[in-house]
């Protein structure tokens, strides 16, 4: 895990298989994503992002000698371990060098066990945030864009008490990702004061939630909190409570940001809150404009953090001077942090450039990128409002 000490692996690298791998005339990235399963809604723009980056390493002409990269997409399901350890078996037989993703917290931590471990692959997820990520047993291989699930639950902690909410019911999706933004959360608000009714999970895929929602709505609480997905149990948890007036109330974890479903539930969510990571800046501007031109839907969740994963991907084989997994693993964290010229969107060609020169690079990006401990993003959060169906900020944390 001390990917810190990586990046001076890089010059192990030697010139021989620079020369060769430098040379080749394609590098594939693997890009693994739920595009079925509980978030299928948002990923179609997170793998559009991540291609908008291959794409503007590859029209830059700068890449390697002419090395063009190439996204090979596979699908996580988000929820099934075995159905994404296939999926990225599959990548690896088809020869990429690295992964961006995969997504979902449980997927991403069988992929990298079972597959990118013992294969020596690394992986950048852009939505992983499970914290128990932070410690898992990666041989230096794992990154992420996203900051960690116990930040978040802090931060939403912190919201609460702002607001002066002291009792809340939870309700987590039954996962990785679930249970550790639930404890996270769990931890940070009773430390401030408050008090967790009942913390229960729900099981996605359901066609009924009253039964859960009834258990919560005896314990009581100003609010439920759900950390579910956009796509499944966390929105049939909002269903059922407006449905029985359980709760008018609700505060919602990141997997819950959709425009679909606060569109569809307008009317059951105004007035309540969540959370998403998310930046401001020049960085998050640069990238409203590109993806804008290119057709991309810059608005949805965790797009940012998909194209600054794909970028770190192909600027740390730029760094490494190959097109290799060892020199992303060995040169992503350098080509993530200071001192360097900072690097936003757009200017990916002109990262190729300084780093072909022997100079050295910050990459910014999208989303504000600083990559801490075990290569992971320190991060920042939209607190939103839902008004009308939409979500409007109402700061940043």
């Amino acid at each position: 895990m001390k990917k810190l000490l990586l990046a001076s692996a890089a010059t192990a690298l030697t010139a021989g298989a620079a020369f060769a791998a430098g040379h080749a005339s394609e590098a594939k990235i693997g890009i693994i994503l739920g595009f079925t399963g509980p978030i299928e809604s948002i990923t179609p723009a997170m793998a559009d992002s991540a291609e908008l980056a291959i794409s503007e390493i590859n029209e830059s002409g700068n890449f390697l000698d002419g090395v063009m990269l190439a996204p090979a997409r596979a699908d996580s399901t988000c929820i099934d371990a075995s159905a994404a350890t296939a999926a990225a078996e599959r990548l690896v037989s088809e020869g990429v060098v690295a992964i961006m993703g995969a997504d979902c917290s449980g997927v991403t931590g069988a992929v990298l066990s079972n597959v990118a471990v013992p294969n020596g692959i690394p992986m950048v997820s852009p939505s992983a945030t499970s914290p128990a990520l932070s410690t898992a047993e990666d041989n230096g291989l794992f990154f992420r864009t996203a900051p960690s699930d116990a930040r978040q639950g802090a931060v939403i902690a912190e919201i609460l008490n702002e607001k002066g909410v002291s009792e809340v019911a939870v309700t987590y999706t039954n996962n990785d990702y679930g249970k550790g933004l639930a404890d996270a959360f769990a931890q940070s608000f009773e430390e401030m004061g408050g008090t967790v009714t009942l913390s229960a999970p729900h099981d996605d895929g359901k066609a009924d939630y009253s039964a859960e929602v009834g258990a919560l709505a005896s314990a009581g609480g100003e609010a439920l909190m759900v950390f579910g997905y956009t796509d499944q149990g966390g929105k049939g948890m909002i269903q059922a409570s407006y449905d029985t007036g359980a709760f008018d109330m609700y505060v919602m974890g990141d997997g819950m940001y959709g425009d679909t479903l606060f569109q569809e539930q307008a009317e059951a969510l105004e007035g309540s809150i969540g959370t998403s990571p998310w930046a401001q800046g020049d960085g998050a501007e640069a990238f409203d404009t590109v993806a804008t031109e290119a057709g991309v839907d810059a608005s949805s969740s965790y797009t940012r953090e998909s194209y600054d994963a794909a970028a770190l991907i192909a600027l740390a084989m730029m760094a490494g001077g190959e097109a290799s997994s060892d020199a992303v693993a060995a040169n992503l964290m350098s080509v993530a942090n200071a001192p360097g010229e900072p690097i936003l969107p757009g200017e990916l060609g002109k990262a190729l450039e300084i780093l072909a020169d022997g100079g050295e690079i910050d990459y910014v990006g999208a989303s504000g990128v600083e990559l801490i401990g075990p290569g992971e993003a320190a991060g920042s959060y939209r607190h939103y409002m839902i008004k009308d169906g939409a979500a409007e900020t109402v700061e940043f944390k």
